[in-house]
C-alpha cells in the first residue's frame, strides 16, 4: 500500500468532516458506527468523502453551507456533497457512490429488540438519501461487529477497506 500512496498528499478525515478534490489525494478515516459515503466523477476525476456521525439532522432549515451542523449528519453530508458536484457540472446519474461503516459497536445483548442501532440508522439514511437523489451506490461494506479503516483515492474513486474486530464497551 505504501508504494500506492507515497507521492500523493494524504489527509486524515475526522468525524463530521468532508473532503472534495480534483487533485489526486489519499483520504484515510476510521469508522465504527459512523458512515462514510464516497462519490466520484469519472469524467472530471473529482472525488469526495464524508464521515457522518448520526443519521438525520433535526434542523428545520435546508442542508446547505450555512448549516451549523456541517457534515455531522449523514443526510446533510450526502446532500452537501451532491451540491458541490452540481456546482462543478456533475449530475447525479454520473456519480459513482460507495458506502462504508455503520457497525454495531456493542455486544448483541446490549441491543434491544425492535430498536435500530445508530450504525443501522446511519446505513439506512445513506441509502435512502442516495436513492432519493438518484445516485447509484455501486459498492458497500456496512454493518457487522467491526470497525473499518478506509483509504480513498480522490482521483480514481478506488477505496480500500481494512476491517478490525470491534470491542464491546461492556465485556
Amino acid at each position: 500500500m505504501k508504494s500506492l500512496t507515497a507521492d500523493l498528499p494524504s489527509i486524515y478525515l475526522k468525524p463530521g468532516e468532508f473532503v472534495i478534490s480534483d487533485e489526486p489525494s489519499v483520504i484515510t478515516t476510521v469508522l465504527g458506527s459512523c458512515v462514510s459515503v464516497t462519490m466520484f466523477s469519472p469524467r472530471l476525476k473529482i472525488g469526495a468523502i464524508c464521515h457522518g456521525l448520526l443519521p438525520l439532522c433535526k434542523d428545520d432549515g435546508p442542508c446547505d453551507n450555512e448549516c451549523g451542523n456541517g457534515f455531522r449528519y449523514v443526510d446533510c453530508s450526502v446532500r452537501l456533497m451532491l451540491a458541490e458536484f452540481r456546482k462543478k457540472g456533475v449530475g447525479s446519474a454520473e456519480i459513482e457512490a460507495k458506502l462504508f461503516g455503520g457497525s454495531d459497536m456493542f455486544a448483541p445483548q446490549d441491543i434491544r429488540p425492535g430498536n435500530l442501532t445508530v450504525g443501522r440508522q446511519n446505513i439506512d439514511a445513506a441509502f435512502k438519501i442516495c436513492e432519493q437523489e438518484r445516485v447509484s451506490v455501486l459498492k458497500s461494506d456496512t454493518g457487522g461487529m467491526y470497525s473499518r479503516k478506509i483509504i480513498f483515492f480522490t482521483h480514481t474513486g478506488d477505496v480500500y477497506v481494512k476491517r478490525t474486530e470491534a470491542r464491546s464497551i461492556r465485556q
